[in-house]
This record gives structure tokens, sequence and C-alpha cells, in this order.
């Protein structure tokens, strides 16, 4: 594994995924982060709200990899989760939030929010450690950040809206999965993405507090009664912009000024 490079900034939060924030909107400042897995754009700059003004940065998780040029929105199958993790820790930051799009497989209302608490990882041809001299086995017991995590929920509450947190079930992509898959999942998980795995394990073996928002877009697959779109997706992110917007900053403002998880030290004892 590389050396971590040196910190360039010193912020608040990084949020990852991009979902809620236009850059245009806020001045931010746009920067390249060099990475050993590649260069990453990185939208920085201060965000008033309530009675603070937040250093904050942005990373679009879908327009992050340098290897494939002309791409508008790459697909989750492709992204560089190894370059973008690394760009979060390279600024300094010790927090991270993802938003993460998925379909649910229970009865979550479309537009509501889930705080992810564990995972499954049905994904197959990421990279998925930043270790490939050695072994490292990172412990994944509580993958989330517990602070991240319940400063989320709080801030559902607080916006009038139901917490929600549960499993979350990451597959390959790039398609939509089947009915029958969905049948299966819905066994063991609560909703179905293709973008939180490798990204929390990641964050996890560079001792990042990590945490993922989920927004609800749609009924996975054959439980709606309809062909699922991707049309139907974006639509739902677009009504819930301002909304997540609110819940994240919220969130962030609300976390302690220092972390008192275990986070940090989840590397600890993990290599032989």
């Amino acid at each position: 594994m590389h050396k971590a490079s040196k910190k360039q900034h010193d912020i608040d939060a990084v949020v990852i995924g991009g979902v809620g924030f236009n850059p245009a909107n806020y001045n931010f400042l746009t920067i390249k982060v060099n990475t050993p897995y590649g260069t990453v754009e990185v939208q920085t700059g201060n965000v008033p709200h309530r009675s603070r003004t937040l250093e904050f940065a942005l990373i679009q998780r879908h327009a992050n990899d340098d290897t494939l040029s002309g791409a508008k929105h790459l697909p989750p199958h492709k992204l560089n989760y190894r370059a973008n993790v690394w760009a979060a820790k390279s600024l300094g930051a010790n927090r991270v939030i993802a938003t993460n799009s998925v379909g649910t497989m229970g009865s979550h209302p479309p537009g509501s929010f889930l705080v992810a608490d564990d995972f499954i990882d049905l994904t197959r041809s990421r990279v998925n450690t930043f270790y490939d001299d050695r072994t490292v086995h990172v412990d994944m017991t509580k993958p989330y950040c517990p602070e991240i995590s319940a400063c989320l929920l709080s801030s559902l509450e607080n916006n009038h809206m139901e917490p929600y947190k549960g499993v979350y079930v990451c597959t390959e992509g790039p398609r939509f999965e089947t009915a029958a898959e969905i049948r299966m999942l819905g066994t063991f998980g609560d909703v179905v993405g293709m973008t939180g795995l490798p990204e929390v394990v990641l964050a996890r073996e560079l001792g990042l507090c990590y945490a993922s928002l989920c927004i609800i877009t749609n009924r996975a697959c054959g439980l709606g009664g309809n062909k699922l779109t991707a049309d139907e997706v974006l639509e739902m992110l677009g009504k819930k912009e301002e909304t997540l917007r609110t819940i994240l900053l919220d969130a962030i403002v609300s976390l302690p000024s220092h972390s008192n998880c275990g986070c940090k030290d989840a590397i600890k004892g993990a290599t032989i």
C-alpha cells in the first residue's frame, strides 16, 4: 500500500455522491487531487448552514475516472473507488458521507431515506482493497460510523421524516436485478444498489469515519408491477435534491468536533 499523501485542507466532511449539490450554487472551487490510483476532481468551498459555515468537499462519484475519457456518467462497475476514497483522505477529512440511490425490497416509500447499518457485497469485478502486497483482514463488524449514522438518523427525525435504517445489498450492475434475484435478496437485505461497495471497505482501511445515506428512488425490480427505468430513478433524485441537501448539512452541523468512535483504529491488529 502507498503512503498517505500530505493533507491539503481542513474540512468538516467530504460527501461522495454529488446528488443534491450543484457546485455552481455554492461558488465551489474545483481542484484536482492526485492519488496513486488516478486523478480525482473535487469541488471545495464554504457552505453556510444554520449558525455555521461548513468547510465542504464534494466528490461526484460517477465523474471521476480519468481512464474513461469522454464518459459523462460512468457505470458503477467502472468507478475508480480507490482513487475517490484516497482523495477524500488526502483532503484531510476524517469523515465521509456517501449518498447512494437504492431500490427498496421492503415497505419503504419511494422518496424516503435510509441510513445503512450493514451491508452484503455481491459485486464481482471490483478492486476492493488498498493492500495488494500483504494480507490485511480489516474488521467490518460495524462497517458504518455510528456517530455519523446517529446524526443522519436524528437529522431525518428533525426534518419530519421516518428514520429508516437497514442492510444495504450491493450488486455488480450495470443491469438492474431480476425479479427472482430481488425475491432472494429481500430475505436478507432491505435496499439494493450498485455503488456502496467497495467504497465502505476502502474507507475503513484508511481509518475514515464513513456513513451512507440512501435515497430510496423506487420499488426494486419485480415489486412495483411495472418496468423499472433509469428515467424513473433520475426523476426521483431530482425531486429530492433539496431535502437530501438539508438532511446532510443538518447532520454535519450536529457532528461532535472530535470523533469518539473506533473507526480510525479498524486496521489495528488486522495485518498478518
